[in-house]
């Protein structure tokens, strides 16, 4: 393939079936961690080294860290891949503001930047991938989840609205809304309460990251470009 994908939230378990994914298929990759970084390992011992261009450490829930990440982008971005989260759980009256501003600035203002940043390149070449890994709540929001929900739907509108502003320049810009997927941003859910969810899951089970990870291999091909400002939700019809 040749073509070189920045993750942003590379060591998160979706973002690690990403790269996995992407480097079996022959991409180079630019992975970002903030603290998760010990899934790196395994990465590097199942792929081949030359697929991995950089690592990069940055807390993109501070305008500092958004701006280092920047400056070591040194390679040519082909495709943006989006995958970084945080969750946050409790009553909307009991956040505060800190909390706020380091939600909204690692969800909406860090992805703004580095779009922001890389999308010039992109138009000029007439040719890029921008995809989103969101979240079911972004659609239907979840109580006690209320500013997590808020900054999911504020990417699910900025790919709707961004898809249409560069759709003719040739770059295709989507996203992928998981339901609930069995990952590390869960593991704070009891067995009865993981029961609960999947109780009403028509498919009766959690999804993978394998799953998020393929659908992200097919936004890549270049036989889906005609796919643009769409929000691909996979959540065992939940």
């Amino acid at each position: 393939m040749g073509k070189n994908v920045l993750i942003i939230g590379a060591s998160g378990d979706i973002g690690l079936a990403i790269a996995k994914q992407l480097a079996s298929d022959g991409f180079h990759l630019l992975l970002h961690f903030n603290k998760h970084n010990n899934g790196f390992k395994s990465l590097r011992e199942n792929i081949n080294d030359e697929c991995i261009l950089t690592e990069i450490k940055a807390d993109l829930s501070h305008v500092d860290g958004i701006r280092f990440l920047l400056s070591q982008l040194v390679f040519p971005v082909d495709a943006i891949i989006i995958a970084s989260g945080r969750a946050h759980h409790s009553l909307f009256q009991d956040s505060v503001e800190d909390e706020m501003d380091e939600m909204l600035t690692l969800h909406v203002k860090a992805p703004w930047m580095i779009v922001n940043h890389l999308l010039p390149p992109m138009i000029q070449k007439k040719k890029g991938t921008i995809i989103f890994i969101t979240s079911i709540w972004g659609d239907v929001g979840a109580s006690n989840e209320v500013m997590y929900s808020s900054v999911k739907g504020a990417q699910n509108s900025f790919v709707k609205a961004l898809a249409k502003e560069v759709a003719m320049s040739d770059i295709s810009v989507n996203a992928i809304s998981p339901g609930f997927i069995d990952t590390k941003m869960n593991h704070h859910l009891s067995e009865e309460e993981k029961q609960a969810i999947v109780s009403h899951i028509p498919m009766n089970r959690a999804g993978s990251p394998d799953e998020i990870a393929h659908t992200v291999r097919f936004l890549m091909d270049e036989k889906s470009k005609y796919i643009q400002g769409e929000i691909i939700n996979i959540n065992g019809a939940w």
